[in-house]
């Protein structure tokens, strides 16, 4: 009994990954999918007699691949500012929107400098030590009124670092560690699993 315990939890931690992976790509497949692939598919069924699976995927890639290129040859700096208020003007939109942009923008981003260093901070309370991100040097109106040199750290919540809280901390407060950006972030969205080597 104990070996077959072993070889179950040893078969979970091999496959559990996979098979999870798995499901979320197929649910990303589907919800995609189902956008464009029921008119698609909906119009070669009662005109033709035949359906393409998958046929969504293939309109959307299309039609995000259009996107980008009028975005960088067309459209420019002028008219997708005028998109975007359009779009802010709808119900609902004002909460969404910029939210949705910047979790696109910080997932897609090249430039990683983002989050400059990791942090070991005592937060939110003394001998309470979370982890945090350097953002930043702190604005200078905010060091004038402490009289003391601050840093923006962002302090994200497990397991979606894109989301947390900013303060504002000591520079003399903060404990900088050497760890890589990547595994400060692996830590997180694990809680804690996960640890750096």
């Amino acid at each position: 009994m104990l070996r077959l315990r072993h070889y179950f939890v040893t078969g979970l931690l091999v496959s559990l990954p996979v098979f999870i992976t798995f499901y979320f790509l197929l649910l990303i497949f589907k919800f995609i999918d189902g956008i464009f692939g029921r008119l698609i598919n909906g119009y070669l069924r009662s005109n033709f007699g035949f359906f393409i699976p998958g046929a969504g995927i293939i309109f959307g890639l299309l039609l995000v691949l259009a996107c980008g290129f009028l975005a960088s040859h067309f459209l420019g700096k002028k008219i997708l500012p005028t998109i975007e208020r359009l779009i802010l003007r709808f119900p609902g939109s004002r909460q969404i929107y910029p939210s949705a942009k910047q979790i696109v923008s910080f997932l897609f981003s090249r430039d990683k400098t983002a989050f400059k260093k990791v942090a070991l901070v005592e937060y939110p309370s003394k001998g309470i030590w979370s982890i945090g991100f350097m953002t930043n040097e702190a604005f200078k109106e905010a060091q004038e009124k402490v009289q003391e040199e601050l840093v923006h750290i962002f302090i994200p919540s497990t397991p979606g670092p894109w989301s947390g809280f900013l303060v504002l901390i000591p520079k003399r407060d903060i404990k900088f560690l050497d760890m890589p950006i990547e595994d400060g972030i692996k830590l997180i969205i694990s809680g804690g699993i996960l640890k750096p080597s």
